[in-house]
């Protein structure tokens, strides 16, 4: 399909809302304005709902290649359209972990065949491939991943002339996940030796606690801040984390940004007792002081995106005790269903959930011509019906795991029509699998 034309839509975009027909031809926005008198191959009628920029997930785990009895980039991909999500960065503790550029673009080949999204992975660093680390292209890869907390394989780095050599050499931007693995070993040891294997889900934020992520994440800032590195930490889990960040000057300024997860802004400890495992995420969700005081960092620019890490398990893999059940969950489907929810309830402005979903990840990482509901860019553009109930439950899961941290849940919102590189991907339930998305490039 080469052209589409959407009337009468309220167009979400740059802190404005107006109402405007939007016509696509061969995957780009070429016409926004008013009644536009242009015949197209496919019109949509969008009055009374909202037309917004795809979102753009920094953080996935699609589990491609390796582990793939829970997920794959086909089937998690789809979930994240039918979401609203068009475009998503991958990460690297896949099986094997993405530690050479060899690998890099074995993921890369595989989303281009199989992925309704568009792309992009992040490159692995680990305390011995400096070398293939430096040869990241900064053109066409999001971006190096450094796991300063324990990952899948041997992707933990913590040799600390290895971590100075990747702040100091990096050719692009550095993304954390920060947690300190000594306080962690020594928080869990001392909960063995009380509890024994009787560990709960409740017991997660104590052991991956605060100071844990505090003590890694001011590391992290620390060596940044020596080295003017580009760096972006992950999924910001604790008040006490927010003080390392700053709203005084303007994103594409900024040198060290940060995101929350949709996880720790809508759970807080006082889930686990009625959703356990189901819950459980590295870092951990914690304290509703805490899950509050990020939203808060959201809305004040101390924050600057909101993700998902999304990370299916298997059902059977999150039904083990505690101390056998990974980390982690899937998002992706459901996470601007649970922003627009914030919405509904007088949390946050449709204009904001724009801005950390769409505009600010194209910021972060300089997107070329994404973000954006404009003239020239790419058309990955996202229909939501504010008046249309989802129901949230098993049968209805997308991701291959085959469930929800939202199972049960009724959001007020749904999606209806998601457009990925000027292709209709998915329209009222119903998925065009024939078009594939796009790989991400870089303004850098």
């Amino acid at each position: 399909m080469s052209s589409i034309l959407i009337k009468a839509a309220t167009v979400v975009n740059e802190g404005k809302q107006s109402i405007s027909d939007v016509f696509i031809k061969d995957g780009r926005i070429e016409k926004i304005g008013s009644s536009l008198n242009i015949s197209a191959e496919k019109e949509i009628n969008a009055e009374g709902k909202y037309l917004l920029p795809g979102c753009i997930d920094d953080q996935v785990h699609f589990r491609e290649p390796g582990l793939t009895h829970k997920a794959e980039i086909f089937t998690e991909s789809r979930a994240a359209v039918a979401g609203g999500i068009t475009s998503y960065m991958e990460m690297p503790n896949t099986v094997p972990n993405t530690v050479t550029q060899e690998l890099l673009e074995d993921k890369y080949k595989i989303a281009s065949q199989r992925s309704l999204a568009n792309y992009s992975f992040f490159m692995g660093a680990t305390n011995d491939n400096i070398d293939e680390v430096l040869k990241t292209d900064p053109k066409n890869v999001c971006g190096i991943k450094v796991f300063m907390g324990s990952s899948t394989g041997n992707m933990l780095v913590d040799n600390g002339t290895v971590l100075e050599k990747i702040f100091s050499s990096a050719p692009i931007l550095v993304a954390t996940h920060c947690e300190d693995e000594e306080t962690i070993r020594n928080n869990m040891a001392a909960f063995k030796e009380k509890y024994g294997d009787n560990i709960t889900p409740e017991m997660h934020p104590l052991i991956r606690n605060a100071e844990a992520c505090y003590k890694s994440s001011s590391f992290a800032v620390e060596l940044a801040k020596k080295h003017n590195t580009r760096l972006h930490i992950l999924h910001i889990s604790t008040e006490k984390e927010l003080s390392l960040f700053d709203n005084t000057v303007p994103l594409a300024e900024k040198r060290i940004t940060a995101e929350a997860c949709v996880h720790h802004l809508w759970f807080s400890d006082k889930d686990y007792a009625e959703k356990g495992n189901w819950i459980k995420w590295n870092p951990a969700v914690k304290a509703e002081s805490d899950r509050d005081a990020i939203l808060k960092a959201v809305l004040d620019g101390r924050i600057d995106v909101i993700a998902t890490d999304h990370a299916p398990h298997t059902i059977e893999e999150k039904l083990k005790p505690y101390l056998q059940a990974p980390s982690g969950g899937p998002l992706v489907q459901h996470s601007l269903l649970a922003m627009l929810e914030f919405y509904h309830k007088g949390k946050i402005t449709l204009e904001a959930i724009v801005e950390k979903m769409a505009h600010n990840p194209a910021i972060c990482f300089n997107i070329e011509k994404r973000g954006y509901i404009r003239e020239g860019y790419w058309a990955d553009i996202v229909l939501a019906d504010l008046n249309n109930k989802t129901e949230v439950k098993r049968e209805t899961d997308l991701s291959k795991c085959g469930w929800s941290p939202f199972d049960g849940y009724t959001f007020n919102s749904s999606i209806s029509h998601t457009i990925v590189s000027g292709n209709l991907v998915y329209e009222n339930g119903e998925f065009n699998e024939i078009s594939s998305g796009k790989r991400l490039s870089f303004e850098r």
